[in-house]
């Protein structure tokens, strides 16, 4: 046996306040991917220099680092979705092995199409009963990508129930929020086993119970042999991980851990545009009255009388489970659901269906969502994106004031995007498209933010950053309803908290005084 073909890895692990010395030997362990002098550049921007990588099949590594420095892109290269590059990337399958002899990349976002192929969905779609019913269910969509692998269902099913998924049988496609959707990916790939694996963002919209189940999923991968590459800024990560990398300067670097990861660089604290200071004045109303609200999609309940009240000057964290109801709860708000008129509902003083149109709703609520980002025009550019918060629209189709245009510079310079104005969304990494969302949120002064896990895709540096951003505002006066699941990830000044399980009401709790 060749000194090559033996790789001795030796990991010291804390369990219960003791370390463990443990010794793994993996005996004959083959070259599955060899990268090798790869080039590959977007326009003039150079993303991957003179790049070498060699990765041995059963190893995890964790790829994280700085947000657009070439993660995806290489992973889209590995996987074959990306041709047009320069140099060797090679795949080795062991082809003695019962794993599927494929590379499966999963990207942070899902997409899908309706039963014609179409993916031109609008946003409001998913809450519309008449018109969401062309996209596949779950059953539909997992059946289809089982008899494509070939593979037995039966297998899948001890994946559904640890994952909270084994209810979702029936949802249409389009009804799923983003976690829901980033559970549907990782079901098809822990089903699949491939060889290698590459997951993009595995934590994005899981809950707690979620993670802790997909962490030792990805460990009993590891002991089948599956090769699986993590992109990952989060601080959780499983087991299994044997090697931190990241890009840098186009090239592969190695890190200790994810603690040495690059950090982007630290912001220079700037006061909020004057148009934003002293947001609400002093004066106390009621923006949000909810009354024994109940929500149902056929036999499916999923909010059950649902009470709650939100005040201006108040900052609400909403939290629940995958599937617990936020995101229908968020949509009655919004103004986006049918179902709105059924219930008790008062928004800004006024019953719900009382004479009101949708855009009277809007004009008062800035929100930022996954599902509003999924369907937002990626093809306008920066300015375009944030202008078209002034008239509620996922594109900009009209022109600006002289007042709406200094409102729209002052935004750029606050968030630092000035540089970014004229390039397209679609270009920009997934942290600052975040950010040109949020300034979109706020140019028209909204009295209540509606911010729902807003910063999914941002490393630790960008969601400090814009968590600061937002304990600016609410020192301001603003109202806001903020969806997260993890205390680290959080503004500090947050006034409220409703809990949701299961569509009911588990904890509705003042966490401090208010501003007002």
């Amino acid at each position: 046996m060749s000194e090559a073909s033996l790789r001795h890895l030796i990991v010291f692990k804390k369990e219960k306040n003791f370390a463990t010395l443990r010794l793994k030997i993996k005996i004959m362990s083959t070259q599955i991917i060899q990268i090798s002098n790869l080039n590959f550049q977007y326009g003039n921007q150079v993303v991957l220099k003179d790049f070498d990588w060699e990765i041995s099949s059963q190893e995890c590594w964790m790829l994280g680092g700085l947000s657009g420095s070439g993660k995806t892109t290489l992973a889209k290269i590995i996987s074959g979705e990306i041709k047009n590059f320069e140099g060797k990337v090679e795949v080795n399958f062991d082809e003695t092995s019962k794993l599927a002899k494929k590379v499966l990349y999963v990207s942070n976002w899902f997409q899908f199409s309706n039963l014609e192929g179409d993916r031109n969905f609008y946003y409001q779609q998913r809450y519309n009963q008449f018109a969401k019913n062309d996209t596949l269910t779950v059953f539909a969509e997992l059946n289809h990508f089982g008899n494509e692998e070939n593979l037995d269902f039966k297998l899948l099913e001890s994946y559904l129930k640890p994952f909270g998924f084994e209810n979702f049988k029936n949802q249409q496609l389009i009804e799923l929020s983003s976690g829901e959707h980033k559970k549907l990916q990782l079901l098809k790939a822990l089903w699949l086993k491939p060889q290698v694996l590459i997951i993009d963002q595995p934590y994005t919209g899981l809950d707690v119970k979620s993670r802790q189940f997909l962490n030792q999923a990805f460990d009993d991968l590891i002991q089948e042999n599956v090769t699986l590459i993590l992109i990952n800024n989060d601080d959780e990560f499983p087991e299994s991980v044997q090697y931190f990398v990241e890009i840098e300067n186009g090239k592969l670097v190695h890190q200790n851990s994810p603690k040495d990861f690059s950090k982007g660089e630290e912001r220079t604290p700037k006061s909020l545009p004057f148009f934003l200071q002293n947001n609400n004045g002093n004066r106390r109303e009621n923006l949000i009255k909810l009354e024994k609200i109940n929500i149902s999609y056929g036999e499916k309940q999923v909010l059950k009388n649902i009470d709650w009240e939100v005040n201006s000057g108040e900052q609400w964290l909403l939290q629940g489970h995958n599937g617990s109801g936020k995101s229908t709860l968020l949509s009655l708000l919004n103004g986006d659901h049918p179902q709105a008129y059924a219930n008790e509902i008062y928004l800004f003083g006024r019953k719900r269906g009382s004479g009101e149109s949708i855009w009277d709703i809007k004009e008062k609520i800035g929100m930022i969502s996954p599902e509003l980002h999924w369907y937002f025009d990626m093809n306008a550019n920066v300015g375009q994106t944030i202008a078209s918060g002034f008239f509620d629209s996922m594109s900009l189709y009209q022109k600006l004031s002289f007042d709406q245009q200094q409102q729209l510079e002052q935004l750029l310079y606050f968030f630092d995007l000035k540089e970014d104005k004229n390039k397209k969304l679609n270009t920009l990494p997934l942290g600052k498209q975040r950010l040109a969302l949020l300034a979109r949120t706020l140019i028209k002064k909204p009295k209540l933010l509606i911010l729902d896990e807003p910063c999914q895709g941002m490393d630790n540096e960008q969601t400090q950053y814009f968590n600061q951003v937002i304990d600016d505002l609410a020192s301001q006066g603003q109202s806001l309803i903020y969806v997260g699941y993890f205390e680290s990830q959080l503004p500090k000044k947050l006034s409220h908290k409703l809990v949701l399980e299961n569509g009911t009401t588990k904890i509705k709790i003042k966490i401090k005084e208010s501003v007002l």
